[in-house]
């Protein structure tokens, strides 16, 4: 049997945030990994194979330091967290950046809320953001691909790095049949838009929001609204971009003003657009991947930060249409 490895830990408090309410962590990684892990005194003891051991072990002291930052207000993690790092052990993937990814944060709400990168994807994704003009980001269901977009155009709206906040989709109709649905052209568009209000309600004050849009400082509207305008000094986000054609997409694109960054988010595997019509986002990342001041970012479906049964169900289909 192998020397069991031994970690300080300087805060007990630190070491119960890693360990889990009742020894959740302990039991999660125990029933996955061929390891056992026991708290004695000051140190955390990690009993096991060798190689598993101490991979577990440099998890561990990185989760120690991010619960050491996040007693003194930074962000914390929560068994979600645990389990995608239990997964990533147990499939031997790369669990060198946890502390760097967990540690990042974006924008603290208003309500306190410290909002940042939780998988190693995402902090590519950002770390994309912050180091071009025009960003794309293609992924699965429930990777945060649209959520850590509109926080990152908040935090550059609050750093007063720019002056407005344009948030776009396509609806699936192009906006041509939108006449069709009820009431006025608020509630027309709400079925469409509802998921970047619902994000950028978490991240600022229900009543200041509506006051910005209302100012049209932030702008939540179709794709169809962006034609023949120039976007300068904003943060505009493209969602739902698999639902573009080329036209579509090609003149969204070609709004980008002086002072300005753009995102543009989708998921390839899941276009409502008529058969035999390609999509605008799978046209531009082929295009536009070598052009210099562009970022394409793939997360994939270790970046899923939703219920954990999402990314089963996106597995249960891949396999079923033989996606590798």
């Amino acid at each position: 049997m192998p020397e069991p490895i031994f970690i300080e830990v300087a805060n007990s408090e630190a070491a119960r945030l890693v360990l889990g309410h009742q020894d959740s962590t302990r039991r999660l990684f125990e029933r996955e990994l061929p390891i056992k892990l026991d708290l004695r005194g000051d140190q955390i003891q990690i009993s096991g194979e060798s190689e598993i051991a101490l991979r577990a072990s440099e998890v561990l002291k990185q989760l120690l330091d991010v619960a050491q930052k996040s007693l003194q207000g930074g962000r914390t993690f929560d068994t979600r967290d645990i389990e995608r790092l239990v997964r990533a052990l147990k499939n031997g993937e790369d669990t060198s950046s946890v502390k760097s990814t967990l540690s990042s944060t974006v924008l603290v709400s208003e309500r306190g809320k410290p909002i940042g990168p939780r998988t190693p994807g995402q902090k590519k994704y950002l770390d994309a953001i912050n180091s071009h003009d025009l960003t794309f980001c293609i992924g699965p269901a429930g990777t945060g691909k649209t959520y850590l977009a509109v926080a990152a155009a908040v935090a550059a709206y609050k750093a007063k790095q720019v002056a407005r906040i344009i948030l776009t989709r396509p609806a699936v109709e192009a906006g041509e049949h939108l006449g069709f649905l009820p009431g006025d052209l608020e509630a027309k568009i709400d079925p469409y838009l509802r998921p970047l209000f619902d994000a950028l309600y978490d991240m600022m004050e229900t009543d200041k929001t509506r006051m910005l849009i209302e100012k049209r400082t932030i702008e939540v509207a179709p794709l169809a609204y962006m034609r023949g305008r120039t976007l300068n000094d904003a943060f505009v986000i493209l969602d739902e971009a698999q639902n573009t054609t080329p036209m579509q997409m090609k003149m969204f694109l070609t709004r980008l003003g002086f002072g300005s960054k753009m995102i543009v988010t989708g998921d390839v595997t899941q276009t409502d657009l008529p058969a035999g019509q390609e999509s605008g986002l799978r046209v531009a990342s082929r295009v536009l991947h070598s052009v210099n001041g562009i970022g394409i970012t793939h997360l994939d479906k270790s970046d899923i930060v939703r219920h954990t049964i999402v990314q089963r169900i996106i597995e249960a289909y891949e396999k079923s249409e033989g996606v590798s």
